[in-house]
């Protein structure tokens, strides 16, 4: 099993064989919340017009996403795992556009598999591409907005591909490295109360599912829950 590690959007684009993208704060934290209580599907999205347009079909649908890190107006949430972890979705369909996760997932048309990755479902992350023997793992780090390396993605992806190769790395190591990161302080920034101090903690507790999500292609591409 060949195992690369690639980044950011560009990073998506020539993902290949079973690819893993990898968004830590917020959006796979909050899809793994999502699934857990009870969704029955999540459709990523890379644009906020497009999920207006879903909306505008299907009134009983729920939106869910950010931009510029912020809940977009009339989105019914942002891009919060402690709100999702407080939600009952239960047969649900949720929308989800964000500026880094669902960009990787839609932009990972070379690979033959998607799995959404996140610190929650690491464990069952790596069990599920180990079942599966593909030939080639890809896994995906977006970073802030596809475009600008991060600590936390980097450090699942390190994490993840640690489990593979049967050396799982640190975690509590890298989770000080995440803690110290500008992305990690920023939860702790009482001037922007949109990233809440409770995401951080939510997103760093290291296999809370037993899990894995799954992007399948078909009429429309979607997000379905798998047991590895």
């Amino acid at each position: 099993m060949e195992i690369k590690r690639l980044s950011l959007i560009e990073g998506a684009k020539r993902a290949e064989g079973l690819a893993v993208v990898i968004d830590v704060f917020r959006a796979f934290t909050t899809a793994a919340h999502v699934m857990a209580n009870g969704a029955e599907r999540i459709l990523p999205v890379g644009t906020v017009e497009e999920a207006f347009k879903l909306k505008k079909r299907h009134a009983d649908w729920i939106l869910m996403g950010e931009e510029g890190g912020q809940k977009v107006e009339s989105f019914d949430y942002g891009n919060s795992p402690y709100d999702a972890s407080l939600a009952d979705f239960t047969g649900r369909t949720v929308v989800q556009r964000t500026g880094a996760g669902t960009q990787g997932v839609v932009n990972a048309r070379g690979a033959d598999t998607i799995l959404l990755g996140s610190f929650v479902m690491a464990g069952a992350i790596a069990r599920f591409v180990k079942a599966a023997e593909p030939g080639v793992v890809s896994l995906v780090a977006m970073g802030d907005v596809g475009v600008q390396p991060n600590a936390e993605d980097e450090g699942c992806a390190e994490y993840i591909e640690g489990c593979l190769r049967g050396r799982p790395p640190d975690f509590g190591e890298i989770r000080s490295r995440i803690r110290e990161a500008p992305s990690g302080i920023k939860f702790f920034d009482a001037s922007r109360p949109w990233f809440k101090e409770e995401d951080f903690h939510l997103a760093l507790e290291l296999d809370r599912f037993d899990f894995v999500l799954e992007a399948v292609r078909g009429r429309r591409l979607h997000v379905e829950r798998r047991l590895p």
